[in-house]
């Protein structure tokens, strides 16, 4: 695979927890053909059972999150192995992948954020998909039902104050999270994404997803990734200099 395909790709696989916009952070400018329909009991109750399920208070009180493991990716029949590691802490985060292709690494220190690519940088991780549910009942994460196509799934949307959103989509028995959909802009191409968890593992009293696979909708082109977590830490001391940007 040549050096264009995998920037693509590996821009892409980062949407997983995060919007992309070229050289901004800032409001969501996908428009939702599918706008949620009012909020209601049900779908708070089913948020809070998911919350609960994934560690209730615990989760809430999490200080810090740090993954890290292999991402394999597929992108246009090609394979491109590689490894990931993320971290979180309050508003601060950093993620990076690396592979024989291309690397990227992103830091935001809670004021301004870094990219290795230059011109381009994705909003804060915690944005998109499972750090989302630690704030399930903070001011300004609404809760909503699932748009009118998905109804016949169990599951909520959570849309940030950003006007990010996330459909969660939930296990009938266990209140588990099985998966998530979300569609944001990259560049001025609009892609979708859905991710189904394959597996989780418990730490620390919290049921955090360690390994999932993830398709991109980018238009006429689709990847996709299959990530594997070998080491999860859960209120970990960060060190001072985890969220430094680069000079």
């Amino acid at each position: 695979m040549n050096k264009f395909y995998g920037s693509i790709l590996l821009i892409a696989l980062f949407s997983l927890a995060a919007i992309a916009q070229p050289n901004t952070i800032g409001k969501a400018t996908v428009p939702d053909k599918t706008a949620p329909i009012a909020a209601d009991v049900a779908a708070n109750d089913v948020a809070k059972a998911t919350l609960a399920a994934h560690g209730g208070e615990k989760l809430k009180k999490m200080t810090s999150l740090v993954q890290k493991g292999s991402a394999d990716l597929t992108f246009m029949g090609q394979a491109l192995p590689g490894v990931f590691s993320t971290a979180v802490s309050g508003d601060k985060y950093y993620f990076e992948i690396n592979s024989a292709v291309q690397s990227l690494k992103q830091v935001y220190d809670g004021r301004s954020t870094y990219s290795s690519i230059p011109g381009f940088s994705l909003p804060p991780m915690t944005s998109l998909g499972f750090p989302v549910l630690q704030r399930i009942g903070d001011n300004g994460y609404v809760i909503t039902a699932l748009s009118e196509d998905k109804k016949k799934k169990k599951g909520f949307r959570i849309t940030t104050p950003e006007g990010f959103y996330t459909d969660f989509f939930v296990d009938e028995k266990t209140s588990q999270m099985k998966g998530y959909e979300s569609a944001y802009d990259a560049g001025g191409r609009v892609v979708t994404t859905s991710v189904e968890v394959d597996e989780f593992e418990t730490v620390e009293g919290l049921l955090i997803p360690k390994k999932y696979s993830q398709r991109f909708d980018l238009g006429q082109i689709t990847a996709y990734a299959n990530f594997k977590t070998k080491q999860t830490l859960v209120n970990s001391p960060m060190a001072e200099d985890s969220f430094v940007i680069p000079k």
